[in-house]
């Protein structure tokens, strides 16, 4: 026979486990919840033969529970001790941007969290679930860490991105127009600048003297933006010869109601069907 007593306070630990517990499928298994002088104790007795498998069982509700009633906590408290420099906000941010991203490595953390529960089961018969889930799920610990160091990253690099938007903005609506409108050919994100008369706008990138860039790369497109920077269109037709992609969703962030997206006029014709005889 194979006993395991779970020792916590946690009332909502305690009713997750029992109500679990009553819905185990295996054969021979009782368990009874009492409270000692310091902890409530969840005892489950395993009368059969096969081991293993409850011990599997075991090691997976809580390694749910963990999952499911600690994981937010544990997450907010490792942000809020090695990130203590970012403010109330920003933290609800990165612990916002967390959540929506989690749900797709759950299977991950549950296993790591359910061989740390599995392999001490194995050799013992006690186990202190706030002391455990502490020191004992390093591995599971790390990878929650992992999550939180991608995060701040993600968030800094957004926060940066937002930034340089926003710098540009005030820039292009502080400074005169230089020149009446621009034709912008987008395709394979190789764009192409036309004039008012439909001539290719030479584009070329020193830059030493890139005023208008920063460290956030916009690929081969950064000539281009710094050109439309430079000159300061009133407007900006925008071809679309292939779909939109960031870099026009910047575009359109910096110079608002001075992009007209298009689709289907001759310019875009022209281009698509010469795209088509080069395939």
């Amino acid at each position: 026979m194979k006993t395991v007593c779970i020792k916590t306070n946690n009332s909502k630990a305690i009713n997750y486990l029992l109500e679990k517990l009553k819905n185990i499928k295996l054969d021979d298994v009782y368990f009874s919840c009492y409270k000692f002088k310091i902890y409530n104790n969840i005892f489950i007795h395993y009368k059969g033969s096969d081991l293993k498998s409850f011990l599997s069982l075991v090691s997976n509700i809580l390694s749910c529970l963990v999952l499911e009633n600690f994981e937010d906590t544990i997450l907010k408290k490792i942000l809020y001790h090695e990130y203590f420099y970012f403010d109330v906000i920003e933290k609800n941010q990165i612990l916002d941007n967390i959540q929506n991203n989690i749900i797709d490595i759950t299977e991950d953390r549950k296993s790591l969290a359910f061989h740390s529960f599995y392999n001490f089961l194995e050799n013992n018969d006690k186990l202190y679930l706030k002391g455990f889930i502490t020191f004992r799920l390093k591995n599971y610990i790390n990878e929650l860490e992992k999550i939180i160091d991608n995060a701040v990253n993600e968030y800094l690099i957004e926060k940066e991105y937002t930034e340089f938007v926003s710098l540009l903005k005030v820039y292009v609506n502080s400074e005169p127009n230089k020149c009446d409108f621009v034709h912008l050919i987008y395709q394979n994100e190789k764009p192409i600048l036309l004039d008012s008369n439909k001539n290719v706008i030479k584009t070329e990138l020193n830059l030493m003297n890139a005023k208008y860039l920063s460290d956030i790369s916009f690929s081969s497109s950064d000539i281009v933006l710094n050109t439309l920077l430079s000159i300061l269109p009133k407007k900006i037709y925008v071809h679309l010869i292939d779909n939109a992609d960031e870099f026009i969703t910047t575009l359109q962030l910096i110079f608002e109601n001075k992009i007209f997206i298009c689709k289907e006029c001759n310019i875009c014709n022209i281009y698509r069907n010469n795209l088509k005889h080069r395939l």
